[in-house]
């Protein structure tokens, strides 16, 4: 059986090491699984306590994605065992996940991830935790959450809070895809390098006159990259976001939660881009929509560990739900794309049917201790 993720400690010409970690199910994307975020928890923590390991690196197997998301499929399977109670592997998969986002956002070494490929719902928790995030020309990154019944969890209220304008609650309630050229305008990338260069990247990294002081460490990683965005400018791709950009703040200016989901579904645009942004918001859970505008305004200015408590309540109360078990069978397990939402619009959901979903289901948050 192959290793679902690999771990590799690279020695450097001047001693500390450069560890590598592989998200290795290629067949699914590298969608991530109970097992591989214990994994990574486990030697995260031991990697951030070790003085001859200098940086970490974080890549997926394959051409096609760093991560496409949680495995889905066993998320619904333990959503559909126990109905309206607690769904144990769900469960523990969020709050292993939320601590590993966690441990990537604090950890004191340079933390480069590679966003090659697909890098959508909880591959965007790796990738946004990183602290030298790059994009290739093949990137496309995603939340498209609203689209199975769920929202986006991983730390997105808090790097969707933190995008300019309305931008984040746009992509949020859409689940819209975006390139390197948006994640640079959105302040969601440091830098753009072509895919081609990621050996040789790695091979840098090797080479590099390793400090032991962090802050060093983190201006080397930095003149490192540099040379090699620099090399690859002239393939940037070419945005959608900015071009949208007006149109995106007029469609999220509307004066109610209800309004501004009813503009953005129907809106009339000659932008292609933001047609299909508006198509798959009003194919998507008109609950989640609703949700996702509550979770952005309760966590604005909230701190990144107050993030993930917050998020951990509201992802167990939905997968102790319907809607979600509802949203993954129509797409990916019956696949009739016709799924039996609760709540035929977003007017549909009352405030204490979407209050419910922010309450706590426990007196201190399992997350208490990050």
């Amino acid at each position: 059986m192959t290793d679902e993720v690999l771990f590799e400690e690279r020695p450097s010409a001047s001693g500390p090491a450069v560890g590598v970690i592989t998200l290795n199910v290629e067949k699914t994307l590298n969608s991530l699984t109970l097992n591989m975020v214990e994994l990574m928890q486990a030697k995260l923590k031991d990697w951030r306590q070790r003085s001859d390991i200098a940086c970490v690196f974080v890549k997926g197997a394959g051409e096609k994605a760093l991560c496409a998301g949680g495995d889905v499929q066993a998320l619904y399977r333990s959503s559909i065992e126990q109905p309206g109670g607690p769904c144990e592997y769900a469960e523990a998969f969020f709050d292993t996940e939320y601590r590993v986002d966690y441990a990537f956002h604090q950890f004191d070494k340079p933390v480069i991830v590679w966003g090659h490929g697909i890098v959508m719902g909880g591959g965007m928790g790796i990738y946004a935790a990183g602290s030298y995030r790059v994009v290739t020309e093949k990137t496309r990154l995603a939340m498209p959450e609203v689209t199975i019944g769920l929202y986006p969890d991983v730390g997105g209220s808090y790097f969707l809070n933190r995008m300019p304008g309305n931008k984040g609650l746009f992509l949020a309630l859409t689940g819209a895809n975006f390139n390197a050229a948006d994640a640079l305008y959105l302040g969601a990338a440091e830098g753009f390098i072509e895919h081609q260069y990621r050996d040789d990247v790695l091979e840098a990294l090797a080479n590099v006159p390793w400090s032991t002081g962090v802050a060093d460490n983190h201006e080397r990683v930095l003149d490192l990259l540099k040379t090699f965005t620099e090399r690859s400018a002239a393939a940037m791709p070419a945005g959608n976001v900015e071009a949208a950009a007006d149109e995106i703040e007029s469609l999220c200016s509307a004066d109610s939660d209800v309004a501004l989901i009813e503009a953005v579904a129907n809106a009339q645009s000659e932008n292609p881009w933001v047609q299909k942004a508006a198509a798959a918001l009003k194919a998507g859970s008109p609950l989640s929509a609703r949700i996702i505008i509550e979770q952005l305004r309760r966590t604005k200015g909230v701190s990144l560990k107050e993030v993930f408590k917050m998020e951990l309540a509201l992802s167990t109360n939905i997968v102790r739900g319907r809607e979600f078990a509802e949203g993954v069978r129509a797409l990916l397990i019956d696949k009739d794309r016709n799924p039996k939402w609760q709540f035929a619009t977003a007017a549909d959901v009352s405030d204490a049917a979407l209050a419910s979903y922010f309450e706590a289901p426990w007196e201190e948050s399992p997350l208490a201790d990050l």
